[in-house]
């Protein structure tokens, strides 16, 4: 992959990145404890605040592991090994990283 595609790449890949902290910061206040307050919320009412703070730290996860793989990409970037398939060092196809820019493996590789 040449310079100037690498470079288009790390632009996308820090858009994401942005995003995915913009999405953190909303997220927080989802997760925090949820308080035992009988008088002003009833049972049921707690018990969907607990849901809905298991989904919220669920979603937590997902952003981290994303964030994890499109820093994971960035340092192939630097590597200079961008673009290239881990596992058969082939080159990855262009649609393929445009739809997960992420992607550490060709099509061929990842299917099986």
């Amino acid at each position: 992959m040449n310079d100037t595609r690498a470079a288009e790449f790390r632009v996308l890949i820090e858009s994401l990145l942005a995003e995915l902290e913009q999405d953190e910061a909303r997220g927080r206040e989802g997760q925090a404890t949820v308080e035992l307050d009988q008088q002003a919320v009833g049972r049921l009412s707690r018990m969907d605040a607990l849901q809905n703070q298991a989904m919220a730290k669920a979603g937590h996860a997902r952003r981290q592991a994303e964030q994890r793989r499109l820093m994971a990409a960035l340092a192939r970037i630097d590597e200079g090994e961008f673009g290239y398939c881990e596992d058969c060092g082939e080159e990855i196809a262009e649609g393929r990283l445009r739809l997960d820019p992420a992607a550490p493996r060709c099509i061929s590789c990842a299917s099986g």
